[in-house]
C-alpha cells in the first residue's frame, strides 16, 4: 500500500473511532476533539435519515456547495458583472456566464466527491501524492491568488459602505470584527449557518435588476447570442471581461475550501447526492444574483455611461442611482458589502484550512484557539494584512478588482489539473473516480479556461494580432 493510501486508511480510521467503531490500531483509538464535535454532527444526521425526514436531511447536508459558489459571488465578480452590463449590455455574456457557472459546477462536483472518497484536504493530498515542489507549487497557487482577493474584497465593502457614507476604518474594522466573531464559535456547523445566511444576501442583486425595468423579452433572446460576439473594435476589452467572467465563477480557493469543508462537515458517501445537490443549487442561484447584476447594470450602457469613468462598486451604485432610484441604488451597494464579507470569510478559511492541513496542526473549525492556534492566525493575519493595505490611499480600484478575476483565471488550470488528476487515480478514490463522462467535462474544462489566458496572453504580448 502507498504512503498516501496509509495516510488515507489513517484519517478514516480515525474518523471511524470517533463515530464508535473499532479503529483497525489501538494507537488511533483516543478521538480528537474536534473529531468527538464532527461525530456528534453525524449521529444527529444518522438520526435524522433514519427517521426518513428528507428535507430534514437535505438542511442538515447542505452547506459547503451553497458557501463556495455564493462566496464566489464576491466583490471583485459582481464588479466585473457590472462592468459588463455596462460595457455590453443584455446579451452575450449572460449566456455567457451561464456556461461559466456549469464549468463551475463541473469543478465543484469533482472536489466534492474527492473530499467524501479520501476524507482528506486538498493541500495534503498534493503533497503526499505529489511530493513537496508540487505541493509548494500548488499552495503557493492558492496563497498569491487568495492575497490578491482578500485585499479586492475589502476594496468591494469600503466602496459599498462609501455609498452610504461610512468611512473606510469603520467598514473595514467592522468586517474584521464579524470574521473573528466568526472564528471564534469554535464549531464548524455554527461558523457554516451563519456564513450561509450572509451568502444568501447575495440575492439582493435580484430585487435591484428589476429597478433597471430591463425588457423581460430581451432577457430571454439574449439566451441565444452566444453566437455573436460583441467585439465592436475592442477585442483587448472583450477578451478581458471574458476573463474576468471566468475569474469570476472558477478559483482555486474554491476547490480548497470546499474540499475541507467537506471533511470538517463530515460528509460520507452516504451523503454524495446531497452534496452534488447542494453544489448544484448554489451554482443556480449564484448564477441568477450574477446575471442580476449584469441587468442592474445594464442602464450605464443604454444611456452610455463609460464604466471607465467608475472606480468602484460605490461609484456604480451613485451611477445607478438616476435609473434605479434610491432604493435600487441602495440594494446595489448592499450587496456589494455582502459579496465581499462573504469572501472574506471563505477565503480566508480556506487559507487556513490549506495551511493547517499541510502542517499537521490541525484544520477545522471545530477546533479550539488553543488546538489550533496556526489554523486561525493564518486566517486571522490573511485578513488583517489585506485590511491594512486597502486603507492605502489613492489604489485603482476598479483595475484591481478586475485585474484580480483575470489573475484566477491565469491561475486556474494548475489546479484544475491537479485536481483532474487525484479524481482518476483509483488507488486513491475508489470507485469514485471519474467515469468517461466527468473526464470529458473536466477536461473541457481546462481547455476553455487554459483558452482563456492563452488569448489574453497573445493579445496583451502582440496587440497587432487582435481581430478588428
Amino acid at each position: 500500500m502507498s504512503p498516501l493510501a496509509l495516510l488515507v486508511e489513517r484519517v478514516r480510521s480515525r474518523s471511524s473511532a470517533a463515530l464508535g467503531a473499532q479503529p483497525a490500531e489501538p494507537a488511533e483509538a483516543a478521538p480528537l476533539p474536534e473529531e468527538q464535535a464532527r461525530a456528534s454532527d453525524r449521529l444527529t444526521v444518522a438520526r435524522v435519515r433514519a427517521q426518513r425526514r428528507p428535507i430534514a436531511l437535505f438542511l442538515y447536508l447542505i452547506g459547503p456547495g451553497i458557501i463556495v459558489m455564493l462566496g464566489e459571488n464576491d466583490g471583485p465578480s459582481m464588479v466585473s458583472y457590472a462592468t459588463t452590463g455596462a460595457t455590453y449590455g443584455i446579451g452575450f455574456f449572460i449566456p455567457f456566464i451561464l456556461i461559466t457557472f456549469a464549468m463551475a459546477f463541473v469543478v465543484q462536483e469533482l472536489t466534492a466527491r474527492l473530499a467524501i472518497a479520501t476524507n482528506c484536504g486538498h493541500a495534503r493530498l498534493i503533497f503526499e501524492r505529489y511530493g513537496p515542489f508540487w505541493g509548494r507549487f500548488a499552495l503557493g497557487d492558492l496563497v498569491i491568488g487568495n492575497a490578491l482577493t482578500l485585499v479586492a474584497e475589502f476594496i468591494a465593502i469600503c466602496a459599498g459602505a462609501r455609498y452610504f457614507g461610512i468611512a473606510p476604518l469603520v467598514a473595514v474594522g467592522g468586517a474584521f470584527a464579524i470574521v473573528v466573531a466568526a472564528f471564534a464559535l469554535g464549531r464548524y456547523r455554527l461558523w457554516e449557518r451563519v456564513v450561509i445566511g450572509l451568502a444568501f444576501g447575495n440575492c439582493i442583486f435580484i430585487p435591484a435588476a428589476f429597478f433597471a425595468q430591463a425588457d423581460p423579452h430581451a432577457v430571454i433572446d439574449s439566451l441565444g447570442s452566444l453566437g455573436t460576439l460583441p467585439i465592436n473594435g475592442h477585442p483587448a476589452l472583450f477578451i478581458t471581461l471574458c476573463m474576468a467572467n471566468i475569474g469570476a465563477t472558477v478559483t482555486p480557493w474554491m476547490i480548497f475550501f470546499q474540499q475541507s469543508a467537506v471533511v470538517d462537515k463530515g460528509l460520507t458517501r452516504a451523503d454524495l447526492g446531497q452534496a452534488r445537490v447542494d453544489t448544484a443549487l448554489g451554482a443556480v442561484i449564484a448564477a441568477v444574483a450574477a446575471i442580476a447584476a449584469v441587468v442592474a447594470a445594464s442602464p450605464l450602457f443604454v444611456h452610455h455611461i463609460d464604466p471607465a469613468s467608475l472606480s468602484s462598486g460605490a461609484d456604480f451604485a451613485s451611477a445607478l442611482k438616476p435609473y434605479l432610484g434610491n432604493v435600487g441604488s441602495s440594494l446595489f451597494a448592499l450587496g456589494m458589502i455582502e459579496a465581499g464579507l462573504v469572501a472574506v470569510m471563505t477565503i480566508s478559511t480556506s487559507s487556513a484550512y490549506a495551511i493547517g492541513d499541510v502542517s499537521h496542526r490541525g484544520a477545522s473549525l471545530n477546533l479550539q484557539f488553543t488546538n489550533g492556534r496556526l489554523f486561525y492566525l493564518t486566517g486571522l493575519v490573511s485578513v488583517a494584512i489585506a485590511a491594512a493595505l486597502v486603507l492605502i490611499p489613492g489604489a485603482p480600484l476598479l483595475a484591481i478588482t478586475l485585474t484580480v478575476n483575470v489573475i484566477a483565471t491565469l491561475l486556474m488550470p494548475p489546479a484544475l489539473f491537479f485536481l483532474l488528476l487525484l479524481i482518476n487515480d483509483r488507488e486513491l478514490v475508489g470507485d469514485l473516480a471519474n467515469g468517461r463522462l466527468a473526464n470529458v467535462a473536466g477536461i473541457t474544462v481546462i481547455v476553455l479556461v487554459a483558452s482563456a489566458g492563452a488569448a489574453f496572453g497573445l493579445m496583451t504580448a502582440f496587440p497587432q494580432l487582435a481581430p478588428r
